[in-house]
């Protein structure tokens, strides 16, 4: 948390603190003789133009306009699928509501006595639950909307301003004491401000209208100084310079360029973080449930685990002769936490949806495929973006869901996918052709029984959309016939986890609606 959110925080313990010496120490009655004071010398400055526009300030502060900032927070956050933002402004909003509700039930302080009450009010007065509500609301919207930077520094006192004629109207109509105001802010700015930095940190999970997945993470700041920082001491690798590199083509992690300060050479680094794992878990959770537990499902327990197996999968293929990346060990920048593995930077390659696909790049590709069989291997991630051309040679990139010792199936997996993305770059009756030079026919009619939705990766689903030609149609003609694999398995697991979701699922909208009611927002 910075510098600015444990100022807040000391004074929401400074208020925790006053209130306790008002209960034990009998502070209570001091403090009604400065409210009273401070509230004298404002009801000495009312004058009928000023009482008309603090008239019209007063709905700042109204149940409509909460209701207004509450539903624009929470709506912007789901519509840039910014969840977890979401989820705490709820929790925000519960806790200062019940919170509220209760310090006034317990302190029980009237309205201002001795003077004309202007404006509208209900209840009892301490803290002020309007400044309570519209605090939450405005610096929830802050750290939901505006990303981090100049622009948040300028909302920031935008906010300050809404709070400061809020309370200013509050007062002059006399319908708060000036401790009221003062406490219901310090508790509206406090409680979302502690609550985002801690639970959404911008580091994790950076506000940005930038287009990318939300994989990617900001190697900016003091992340990117960790990065470096890791890799120079754990590494032996002195990086002088970290920048986000083909994000494109990746959805599971940030990957990287690293600029090594002795050579000036390239690394490539992939930074894996809690928000990876987490996702890696909803996957897995929602392939279980659509088809079965297929081999290689399970989750990783933690981040650490899975940069591990990236790394062991990594010098398995170069073991094996793969031409793939040179590993060169991974780094931990935050422990359990964030991770970045570093590899050979392959200079000068092209994604082979950029090159000419000719018989003989064909050829190697189709070889690689042959090593992997071979060698007990599965890439299980074939797609254009991991299928890289240097000098007419054919690199695999990007292991992570390599598998060792796969079944047939997932073998012949890896076979269609990976001429299905040479026939993207040329003919599927050529690229058939050159395949049965490698592979038996037998082989291919198996590898294309087994393409279907499933198998096939969101970029290479995208391309042959794009591309218009039924290449998975066409290679079935070239192949003998073979029946569609079934790849469904049921067991009682499956059915039992299947009603488990969905029952929490019920359960979860019903909570939300209880919540959304008691938060005012329904």
């Amino acid at each position: 948390m910075s510098r600015s959110g444990h100022y807040w925080a000391a004074l929401a313990v400074g208020v925790l603190i006053v209130w306790f010496l008002v209960v034990f120490v009998n502070l209570g009655s001091q403090l009604d003789e400065i409210d009273a004071t401070i509230l004298g010398w404002i009801i000495d400055l009312r004058s009928r133009t000023m009482t008309s526009a603090m008239r019209r300030l007063e709905f700042l502060g109204s149940s409509e306009m909460v209701l207004i900032l509450r539903w624009s927070g929470l709506l912007g956050a789901l519509a840039f699928k910014r969840f977890r933002h979401a989820l705490v402004f709820v929790g925000c909003i519960l806790v200062s509501s019940a919170l509220t509700a209760t310090l006034t039930q317990i302190f029980g302080r009237p309205r201002p006595l001795g003077i004309e009450i202007l404006g509208s009010w209900s209840g009892f007065s301490h803290p002020s639950a309007p400044m309570v509500e519209v605090g939450v609301c405005v610096i929830g919207l802050i750290y939901m909307m505006v990303p981090r930077g100049v622009w948040r520094s300028r909302a920031k006192v935008v906010a300050g301003v809404y709070l400061g004629l809020l309370a200013v109207s509050r007062l002059y109509l006399g319908v708060d004491h000036p401790t009221d105001v003062v406490f219901g802010t310090i508790l509206g700015v406090a409680i979302p401000l502690i609550a985002f930095r801690t639970l959404v940190p911008t580091d994790v999970f950076p506000i940005t209208y930038k287009r990318g997945r939300s994989a990617h993470l900001d190697v900016g700041g003091e992340r990117g100084e960790a990065i470096k920082r890791a890799v120079s001491e754990q590494l032996g690798l002195a990086a002088v310079d970290v920048v986000p590199f083909g994000l494109d083509g990746s959805a599971g992690s940030t990957p990287l360029r690293i600029t090594v300060a002795d050579s000036g050479a390239a690394l490539f680094g992939k930074l894996y973080a809690a928000t990876h794992l987490r996702a890696d878990r909803w996957y897995k959770l929602g392939r279980t449930l659509l088809y079965g537990r297929l081999e290689d499902e399970a989750a990783f327990s933690t981040v650490r685990r899975l940069v591990q197996y990236e790394d062991y999968l990594l010098h398995m293929m170069k073991e094996a002769g793969i031409p793939s990346a040179k590993p060169y060990g991974f780094a931990e920048i935050t422990p359990e936490r964030e991770y970045v593995i570093v590899t050979e930077f392959f200079e000068g390659a092209r994604e082979i949806s950029e090159v000419t696909v000719d018989e003989a790049l064909i050829d190697d590709a189709l070889g690689v495929v042959r090593c992997l069989w071979e060698s007990g291997l599965a890439h299980r991630d074939i797609k254009p973006a991991n299928v890289l051309v240097r000098d007419g040679k054919v690199l695999l990139i990007d292991v992570a869901f390599s598998e060792v010792r796969p079944s047939p199936w997932r073998q012949a997996v890896d076979l269609a996918n990976m001429m299905l993305v040479l026939a993207l770059g040329s003919d599927p009756d050529l690229v058939y052709a050159r395949a049965t030079r490698v592979f038996s026919p037998d082989e291919i009619a198996e590898a294309f029984a087994a393409t279907r939705g499933l198998t096939l990766t969101s970029q290479l689903r995208s391309g042959l959309r794009q591309d218009g030609r039924d290449l998975i149609g066409r290679f079935r003609e070239l192949a003998p016939h073979r029946e569609p694999i079934r790849i469904q398995t049921w067991s009682l697991r499956r059915i039992g986890l299947t009603f488990a979701v969905v029952a929490s699922g019920l359960a979860g909208v019903l909570l939300i609606v209880i919540a959304f009611s008691r938060a005012r927002l329904l």
